[in-house]
């Protein structure tokens, strides 16, 4: 049976709502940090009740956690899609220092926020770095640079030495991301 087009429109009207307070709740915890930022920052930004914003999240830590999940697996994916389709560790790169805002939320303001935050955080470094052990088990066969190494330890490794230049990047204004980026390429990738 065919939804009726008032339902269909409702539910895009449901969805933009939704979609403008993450929007504002991303610019906000990224810019001013999850602390500072409020539930009526949130609205206030988004153009929306406060009803509203409680339609669709239990509270700020809610609202929190599903935008680290959603875009910390975004720019997870985005990575991955980069290294699918042949893209160097440059480029790889480029896109964590080109998505602060995501950056920002993963690496600086979800740290020792609460067990529900950090068990986001953790389950996307772990995604990160089982995909970074795949690549190794992969370049093993044919790379003497990766034939020693152990895949897991590796990928935890890029994982944290990432984490720490990405978020040296983002607390320490005027830093170069392209030098940061030659320098990690170097370590990891020669």
């Amino acid at each position: 049976m065919a939804v009726p087009s008032a339902q269909l429109r409702r539910d895009a009207r449901v969805e933009r709502r939704r979609l403008r307070i993450a929007e504002a709740a991303l610019t906000l915890f990224a810019s001013q940090g999850y602390t500072v930022t409020s539930v009526d920052d949130v609205v206030t930004r988004a153009r929306v009740s406060k009803s509203a914003f409680y339609e669709f999240f239990e509270s700020k830590e809610h609202c929190f956690r599903e935008l680290l999940a959603l875009e910390g697996g975004a720019l997870i994916h985005d990575v991955l899609t980069d290294a699918a389709s042949g893209h160097d560790h440059h480029e790889r790169l480029r896109t964590c220092f080109e998505r602060s805002d995501v950056a920002r939320l993963l690496i600086v303001e979800s740290v020792g926020l609460s067990q529900g935050v950090e068990a986001v955080r953790h389950e996307l470094q772990a995604r990160f770095a089982d995909a970074v052990a795949e690549e190794v088990r992969h370049a093993m066969p044919h790379d003497a640079f990766y034939a020693d190494k152990d895949p897991a330890v590796f990928g935890r490794a890029v994982v944290g030495a990432v984490s720490d230049a990405v978020g040296y990047f983002l607390t320490h204004p005027g830093v170069d991301a392209g030098s940061l980026a030659e320098s990690l390429c170097v370590i990891f990738a020669p």
